[in-house]
């Protein structure tokens, strides 16, 4: 009877020991109703590592304190999601999470900013962004006097958080690691000047994935590089037809991240060429990579990274934006391959063969009649 009292009451110090995880902001329909009437702007800091990856922890304890899993000297990638009227879970979010710490050893902080993205309201969730930003530079600033570095900041936005990201780039003069805005909301930013959005100058590095920029997407580009999958518009493997319900409506806009993710988990190098439009990207004009070096053509993803330099050289030395396209599949892993046919025409080649035919009718005495370099093809 002891024995089993003494483990029972094991078994409830442990329990108690063992804190509850935290969980994405659980909103419905109905919150989007009531926001109509009452609203209401809630942030949350959901933290991930290799020590909790299937359980969120806040990121600051009681007092203000850092969680003890987050460590300064390692890469911090920032996971923040857009506008979400039906006030779900993001369908993406748990394999990203899991896919990103495959990748590397790293912190991840999913910024649930649910409760203000949640409205039938969109101009409400855009000036809700700026809130937003506001709100993590202060949790920012707390973690810069904990030894973090912005230099190891990684923001991912996507739609309306792709702004966010901005926006807080913006708080800090330019000074995070990185940018990458997965199909920038185009809704009330399209042709808004740069302190107004998302800017090449809110980071040291941005990269962006536009997707959709005839429908919730942003056309104009915003990085250092903006890739146009499939020229940016129509993705293969979307719904065509608006009697296919939601999905009409959101698979061009989240198919920058299933890009994003795809080309983090599969070996699909999703190569890209420099190019003034998808038009002439189709009809070969652009298949020139030498722009970039030894490192050949930029990779769409976690990827792009490694062509930061050459990418900020090309805009100090002549302001020049760069714009690259790809064509992608229309399923998961979107894998394509790129095959480039050339054919010269050398005049000197032609010449040479002239001559060769002429001397050869020479030696053989033909009569001539015969055209011999009539038999060379132009």
């Amino acid at each position: 009877m002891r024995v089993y009292i003494f483990l029972c009451l094991m078994c409830w110090a442990r329990s108690e020991s063992k804190r509850p995880c935290l969980e994405f902001s659980q909103l419905s329909v109905k919150d989007s109703f009531r926001d109509l009437f009452v609203p209401k702007m809630e942030i949350f800091l959901m933290m991930y590592t290799r020590n909790n990856p299937n359980c969120a922890e806040p990121l600051f304890e009681q007092g203000n304190s850092l969680n003890v899993n987050f460590n300064t000297n390692k890469k911090t990638v920032w996971l923040i999601h857009g506008y979400r009227p039906m006030g779900s879970t993001p369908a993406w979010l748990q394999n990203f999470l899991r896919i990103l710490l495959t990748q590397d050893d790293m912190n991840v902080i999913v910024v649930d900013w649910n409760r203000g993205a949640t409205t039938f309201i969109y101009n409400r969730a855009v000036k809700n962004t700026r809130k937003v930003a506001m709100s993590l530079s202060k949790c920012i600033q707390n973690l810069l006097k904990h030894g973090a570095s912005l230099d190891n900041f990684h923001f991912i936005g996507v739609s309306l958080g792709a702004h966010i990201s901005g926006f807080v780039g913006k708080l800090f003069q330019g000074q995070l690691g990185r940018i990458t805005g997965l199909d920038p909301a185009g809704p009330k930013f399209s042709g808004r000047p740069s302190n107004g959005r998302l800017d090449y100058t809110d980071a040291k590095f941005v990269d962006v994935i536009h997707s959709d920029t005839n429908g919730l997407g942003i056309k104009e580009p915003l990085g250092h590089i903006d890739f146009y999958p499939n020229g940016g518009k129509k993705q293969p493997g979307c719904p065509k037809s608006i009697f296919s319900g939601i999905e009409f409506i959101k698979c061009d806009h989240q198919r920058a991240v299933y890009l994003f993710m795809a080309a983090l988990e599969t070996n699909c190098n999703f190569i890209s060429f420099p190019c003034h439009s998808y038009k002439a990207y189709k009809t070969g004009s652009c298949v020139d990579c030498a722009g970039f070096k030894t490192k050949s053509c930029p990779r769409l993803g976690y990827q792009a990274e490694l062509w930061k330099d050459v990418l900020k050289e090309r805009i100090d030395r002549s302001s020049l934006r760069t714009s690259v396209f790809l064509d992608t599949t229309g399923t998961n892993p979107f894998c394509n391959h790129h095959f480039a046919c050339i054919i010269l025409y050398l005049k000197k080649v032609r010449k040479y063969f002239s001559i060769q035919a002429h001397a050869y009718q020479r030696k053989y005495k033909m009569p001539s009649s015969v055209k011999c370099n009539n038999l060379f093809v132009n």
